[in-house]
């Protein structure tokens, strides 16, 4: 796989909670930056909007910008709200549930485990 650009241009300041919308009843997500060694993404849920249990090959660290969530890590449910940061390790079954409306950074990690 070539190396992959930032898909935000480098060098600008942008407001993290501004990169991605709320939309009602719905899921958004914007991908930011992808390169052989992970993604970052960033996603608004509405409230009660869910991803429901599965795995990722990868490490991932979720970190709440706004919002709470309850994410369920191996069976073990873990509150996070925002400025939160959580390590999601890979192969491990998650799942994710909007407490209240909230806005992520979900940066996976192709190359190094955390």
């Amino acid at each position: 796989m070539a190396e992959k650009k930032p898909l935000l241009p480098a060098g600008q300041t942008f407001s993290v909670n501004g990169l991605v919308d709320y939309a009602d009843g719905a899921v958004v997500s914007r991908t930011l930056a992808e390169t052989d060694g992970g993604t970052i993404t960033m996603f608004a849920f509405d409230e009660g909007q869910k991803l429901s249990e599965h795995t990722a090959p990868f490490d991932a660290v979720v970190n709440v910008i706004d919002g709470e969530i309850e994410l369920t890590i191996g069976g073990a449910p873990v509150s996070v709200r925002t400025g939160d940061l959580v390590i999601m390790p890979a192969g491990v079954p998650h799942s994710v549930t909007a407490v209240k409306r909230f806005k992520m950074l979900l940066t996976m990690l192709r190359a190094a485990d955390v």
